[in-house]
């Protein structure tokens, strides 16, 4: 599908951020990316600790004194897929009508809302007030870039986030979230030398997903398909576990899993062998909205060291007890999501299980208390916890001047007026909200489907119409 040639040059700027890996935690050539885009046009910039930029752009002619406007996005990327995600480019691909990655997530979250942005700047054509593009580092797993703004580092208070995945709506709330890591000690022991089957066993072909709008989707988590597999073994024989590795990011509903484990040889092996059968017949009548997920179970090469059984009993007795998915749905916010929490990675290192969790909820008080709930759960089986972010929830007044007139926008370029929704995803917009007294935040974006998945897709045309309502809104916005 040829793009209109309005936003050729958007896609331009996305396939060269593409070129440039930007897992959260690792953002400093984007950073150097954008300060070189910056510098190329001669527009001021700043930098700070954290690597967010802001780049400011005087107003057009004529409109120097119309409030400024802040254009927020995200420079991070959750990489599904990725082999080396500190090296590996995306190599993205259109399929009719949409734009795809081969075989790792796209990047469209949040890489075409920032492309677009950037396109703004490098306009000549498009009227605006003075404008600051904002763009935040670490949002995907911790927030620590809008966290750590220095109070100074904007002036506009009428902010459009073009981080948002829903096209035809205007996000106006996001749930609060929580993440904690937490560390099951464990020993590890020499391999028993007596004679043991060595069984590598799989879950694969889930959809996985965003944890936050996603999490209602009866989508199937690695974590629970392991937690059932592993206890239906330990019934049947005396088992081992040398290694466990569930899910890639903690902001995904995880879709993959390897565990490997030894067990006596012979009649017991292969009464663990003939699980692949029955796990996989459960995963197709537990998650009949995932129907690829598929569990295999074959035999492996030994390893070195096993791990005591006291740690895989803590983690047992931990997932049990801890919520996954939906915990609770909002009584005053017809069919979504109030509350969950999601599991996000289990992985075994040299002296402890790590596993995360990510809570959400659209009442702060709610998600604190289940945060705590979740602590004190693996805190009695030995783990030690940290919260390692903390986002509060975010409402905005839909009756406000500014949505209507975003609103109205939608109206009178597309002829149709999106919905007003608070979603249960996380955006920084809590945190400038409560940074910049007097902020006020309209969400918009291009429809992005099953972000923070290999199967991430971006549907072509509405770029084209964002685009075009984004250029419109500035142009009122400057009057």
């Amino acid at each position: 599908m040829k793009q209109r040639k309005t936003t050729e040059r958007v896609f331009q700027i996305f396939k060269e951020l593409n070129q440039i890996p930007r897992p959260s935690h690792h953002e400093e050539r984007v950073a150097d990316y954008l300060c070189e885009f910056a510098e190329r046009l001669h527009l001021a910039y700043e930098r700070d600790a954290q690597n967010c930029v802001v780049i400011r752009k005087p107003a057009t002619k004529g409109c120097e004194e119309a409030e400024p406007i802040v254009l927020l996005n995200h420079m991070d990327m959750v990489c599904v897929g990725m082999d080396d995600p500190l090296h590996d480019p995306v190599e993205a691909y259109t399929e009719e009508g949409w734009m795809k990655a081969r075989g790792t997530s796209l990047g469209a979250d949040n890489g075409i809302g920032l492309s677009m942005a950037l396109a703004v700047l490098e306009s000549e054509d498009i009227q605006h007030p003075a404008l600051e593009v904002m763009t935040t580092t670490n949002e995907e797993d911790g927030m620590s870039g809008a966290a750590n703004l220095r109070p100074d580092f904007l002036v506009g208070r009428k902010v459009i986030n073009l981080d948002s995945e829903d096209y035809d709506t205007i996000t106006t709330g996001a749930a609060g979230a929580c993440l904690q890591f937490h560390r099951i000690p464990l020993r590890r022991m020499p391999a028993p030398a007596d004679n043991r089957c060595w069984l590598r066993i799989s879950i694969e072909g889930g959809l996985g997903g965003h944890s936050g709008v996603d999490i209602n989707k009866g989508r199937c988590s690695a974590v629970v398909a392991v937690r059932v597999l592993l206890a239906a073994i330990y019934e049947r024989s005396d088992c081992m576990v040398a290694s466990i590795d569930i899910g890639e990011a903690n902001a995904s509903i995880a879709s993959k899993a390897e565990i490997v484990v030894a067990v006596t040889a012979g009649e017991k092996a292969e009464s663990v062998k003939a699980q692949q059968a029955s796990m996989s017949k459960w995963l197709r009548e537990e998650y009949p909205s995932d129907p690829g997920v598929t569990c295999h179970i074959v035999e492996g090469d030994p390893l070195p060291t096993v791990i005591s059984a006291e740690a895989i009993e803590s983690l047992m007795a931990c997932l049990e007890r801890i919520p996954q998915g939906v915990v609770r749905m909002s009584e005053v916010m017809n069919g979504v999501v109030e509350t969950s929490n999601n599991v996000g990675r289990i992985e075994t290192q040299d002296d402890c299980i790590f596993v995360s969790t990510h809570t959400r909820s659209f009442i702060d008080s709610a998600m604190d208390e289940l945060s705590r709930q979740i602590a004190h759960s693996m805190e009695a089986s030995g783990a030690a916890s940290e919260v390692v972010m903390w986002a509060p929830a975010w409402q905005e007044d839909q009756h406000s001047a500014f949505l209507q007139l975003t609103s109205d926008t939608f109206q009178d370029v597309l002829g149709w007026r999106p919905r007003m929704v608070a979603m249960h995803f996380v955006l920084e917009a809590g945190f400038f909200v409560k940074k910049y007294p007097g902020i006020q935040i309209a969400s918009i974006g291009p429809r992005i489907v099953e972000p923070h998945s290999t199967s991430e897709r971006l549907e072509l045309n509405t770029v084209d119409d964002i685009w075009q309502v984004l250029q419109e809104l500035l142009r009122r916005l400057s009057v």
